[in-house]
C-alpha cells in the first residue's frame, strides 16, 4: 500500500462498538439495580411500616405513612425490656469477639509461617470445617457435663460464680460466650492475610528481642487492621443474630440476648406489627454502626484473605 492510499484510505468507525459498551454498562446497571431493589425494598418496607399506627398499617401495609409515629419505638423499647436484652447481646458480643480475636491471631501466626508442624494440615482442617453441621448435641453435653471434666471442672467451680457442678455452664453467660470461640471462616482470613507480611519483620523482631505477645500487640495487629476488622465485623454480626444456640442454652430471662427477646416480644404484641418493625430496626441498628465504622477495612480484608498464600 502506497503513502498516497494510506492518507486517502476511510477513518474505521468506532460507533458500534461504543454504542455496545453503553448497551453494555446499560444492562450492568439495570442488573445492580434489580438487585438493590431486592434486598433495599422490604427494609424500606419495614421503615415505613414503623412508623405507622396500627390501624393505618392494616389499610395499606405498603404505603408511606401518613403522619410519622415515633411512639412506636419508645413503647417497643420499653414494652419488649430492649435495655436488658441489647445489654446481654453487647457482653456476649463483645466478650467473645475480643477473645476470639485475640486468640485467632497467637493461632493464625504460626500456622500462617509454618512454624508449627503439620501447619498445612491444620489450615485444611480448619477448611474442612467451614462445611460441617453444627456439633449442637457434643456441645450441649461438653457445656452440660463441664463440672465432671476431670480437675478442670472442680478448679473452674471453685472461683467462677456462674454455674454449677449439676448443670455444669447450661443458661450461664459464659457458656454461652465459649460457644463463639471458634470460628473457621476467621482463622482462615486471618492466616491468609498474614502470608502478606514480610517474614523479615518476625527476624527483625528476634533480632531486637521482642517477645512473641509484644510482637503479636505491637506489630502484627497493627498490620493486618483490614483482616482484623473484616474477622471482628463476621464474628460479632454471628453472635448478635444468634437465635438457634440461645434457644437451646440460655432458659432464663435475664440471660436471653436480643434475638431470644424479640422472639418473647412476637409472642405478646406479636399482633402489632408497626411496634415488631420498630423493635426489629432497633436490633439491627448496632450492627449497622459496627459496619459503617469498619467497613473501608472490610474489602481489603477479604480480597487479601482470600488471594494470599
Amino acid at each position: 500500500m502506497t503513502v498516497t492510499e494510506v492518507l486517502t484510505a476511510p477513518v474505521r468507525d468506532d460507533g458500534g462498538s461504543t454504542a455496545r459498551r453503553r448497551r453494555t454498562k446499560l444492562a450492568s446497571y439495570a442488573i445492580l439495580l434489580a438487585f438493590a431493589a431486592f434486598y433495599i425494598g422490604p427494609l424500606l418496607m419495614l421503615v415505613s411500616a414503623s412508623f405507622k399506627t396500627l390501624p393505618e398499617f392494616f389499610r395499606d401495609p405498603t404505603g408511606l405513612p401518613e403522619n410519622l409515629e415515633a411512639n412506636n419505638y419508645t413503647e417497643a423499647w420499653d414494652l419488649a425490656n430492649f435495655p436488658g436484652y441489647m445489654l446481654n447481646s453487647l457482653i456476649y458480643t463483645v466478650v467473645a469477639t475480643t477473645l476470639f480475636v485475640i486468640m485467632s491471631v497467637f493461632v493464625a501466626f504460626p500456622i500462617a509461617r509454618g512454624y508449627v508442624k503439620g501447619s498445612r494440615a491444620l489450615l485444611t482442617l480448619y477448611v474442612v470445617a467451614l462445611f460441617l453441621p453444627p456439633a449442637l448435641i457434643p456441645q450441649f453435653q461438653l457445656i452440660l457435663n463441664f463440672g465432671d471434666i476431670p480437675v478442670l471442672g472442680d478448679l473452674f467451680f471453685s472461683f467462677w460464680p456462674e454455674g454449677s457442678q449439676q448443670q455444669g455452664l447450661f443458661n450461664t453467660k459464659t457458656g454461652y460466650i465459649l460457644l463463639f470461640l471458634t470460628n473457621p471462616i476467621g482463622l482462615i482470613i486471618l492466616v491468609n492475610y498474614i502470608k502478606s507480611i514480610p517474614r523479615e519483620l518476625d527476624e527483625s523482631a528476634v533480632v531486637d528481642g521482642c517477645g512473641y505477645a509484644r510482637f503479636v500487640f505491637t506489630i502484627l495487629m497493627p498490620l493486618i487492621r483490614p483482616a482484623l476488622a473484616t474477622v471482628i465485623v463476621i464474628h460479632a454480626i454471628g453472635i448478635w443474630n444468634e437465635l438457634i444456640l440461645a434457644t437451646i442454652y440460655l432458659t432464663s430471662d435475664d440471660n436471653y440476648p436480643i434475638t431470644r427477646g424479640l422472639i418473647v416480644f412476637e409472642g405478646v404484641y406479636g399482633s402489632d406489627w408497626p411496634k415488631l418493625a420498630a423493635a426489629v430496626l432497633m436490633l439491627m441498628m448496632p450492627m449497622l454502626v459496627l459496619y459503617l465504622f469498619l467497613q473501608r477495612y472490610i474489602i481489603s480484608g477479604l480480597t487479601a484473605g482470600a488471594i494470599k498464600g
